[in-house]
């Protein structure tokens, strides 16, 4: 790594002061060649944030910055490569970091994430993580400590898109609660990867075949076991609703949900093992594979109105999906003793006052540190006084 980004993530900043610490705040972040920013040092306090400012200026930049403190690819789930800030043509490559000071339950932290370049010609670029500046063994390390649930625009389709895009919201939900579940989730798709290609190959060896639905197994059964216990609880979180903002009910679908919820966990893995070892010649032909919890989908319904989130309007959808954020931060809350870090992407201009107001004050009812952008600073007048207002202007910050 560079000299700046192993200085940003390795080395703890500088006392921060300010309000009293929540149980799970920024009181700084500093980025080095990430995106837009070439270098940035944020101090704030640990009420809510929000940054005002032209579309393109780096707010949703900040965003996905502070979501890759947790575990995860980040809010546009992009590849590492495509994080750095883009370099003049007589630069290297550069290498990024994030680091931030958290105040914390456990009191203050400082972690860190970024890029190793690549060891060799041809290799691709590592992800590192640090923890208080000692190297974690992987960044699933990162989700005991960070939590993070994020709303963005490309979210608003969420119920009407495909499977897929419900599970990867579900399984931010779920690390949350259970920050081991992004490792499994990990572990399951690499192995699931790996036996797709041996088909694709046409290896027929079964005792490849036979480790790598051995971890599919161990790992599909743990990651649908965990949906299946957030889902539950969120699903009575969601049903209570939040002000003006609508009622929901949540479910798993899904032929391994439905053995979760029917037999052991061990009875589960078998089951499991013995699907994917009969369908070999099934998945080679169809190119794909046909069991799992891979296949799995989230079910929501807009309990006011009694029908699918997905028959509801555009604002009636954005409107639940808030309403399942809340619910979760308040869980989360509960059972892990501090709310997630909230990250709300251009969330006001899509609400009406009501629901603006009502969201305003149920983050600083919770405690929890969101972080909110507009191009409007208008719409966040009801937080005058509750919130740091900040203005961003072509990877600059100011007070607004």
């Amino acid at each position: 790594m560079t000299a700046a980004a192993t200085h940003a993530l390795a080395c703890p900043p500088d006392a921060v002061t300010g309000a009293a610490p929540a149980l799970l705040a920024v009181r700084q972040l500093r980025l080095t060649d990430f995106r837009n920013y070439r270098q940035l040092r944020l101090d704030c306090d640990s009420s809510p944030v929000v940054l005002v400012g032209d579309n393109g200026a780096g707010k949703t930049n900040l965003l996905e910055a502070l979501s890759f403190l947790a575990p995860g690819r980040g809010l546009r789930r992009a590849r590492l490569d495509e994080v750095g800030r883009k370099p003049r043509a007589e630069e290297p490559a550069p290498v990024w970091a994030v680091a931030a000071t958290l105040d914390t339950s456990d009191g203050r932290l400082v972690v860190g994430t970024g890029i190793e370049p690549a060891k060799s010609e041809g290799g691709l670029p590592r992800r590192v993580v640090r923890i208080d500046g000692r190297p974690a063994a992987s960044q699933t390390a990162l989700g005991h400590h960070v939590a993070a649930v994020w709303l963005t625009p490309q979210l608003d389709r969420l119920f009407l898109d495909g499977a897929s895009e419900r599970r990867r919201f579900l399984d931010r939900l779920v690390t949350a609660l259970h920050p081991e579940h992004a490792g499994d989730v990990a572990a399951y798709e690499n192995a699931q990867r790996q036996r797709a290609r041996l088909l694709g190959e046409g290896n027929r060896d079964p005792h490849w075949f036979t480790a790598l639905e051995d971890t599919m197994a161990r790992h599909g059964v743990a990651l649908a076991t965990n949906r299946a216990d957030t889902v539950q609880r969120l699903d009575a979180a969601a049903r209570l609703g939040v002000g003006p903002f609508p009622r929901a009910a949540l479910a798993m679908a899904g032929e391994v949900d439905g053995w979760i919820a029917s037999m052991a966990a061990i009875d589960a893995e078998d089951r499991l093992r013995a699907e994917l070892a009969a369908s070999r010649l099934r998945d080679a032909e169809a190119g794909t594979t046909c069991v799992g919890p891979h296949r799995s989908d989230l079910a929501v319904r807009y309990l006011d109105f009694d029908m699918p989130a997905a028959e509801g309007s555009t604002g009636q959808q954005k409107a639940i999906l808030v309403s399942i954020a809340l619910a979760h931060a308040r869980l989360v809350a509960l059972s892990r003793g501090r709310p997630p870090l909230l990250l709300l992407d251009e969330i006001a201009a899509h609400l009406d006052g009501e629901r603006r107001a009502a969201l305003f004050d149920e983050v600083v009812a919770l405690g929890v540190q969101s972080w909110m952008t507009g191009t409007d600073a208008e719409l966040f007048k009801p937080l005058a006084g509750r919130a740091q207002i900040l203005r961003v202007t072509d990877g600059s910050i100011a007070a607004n």
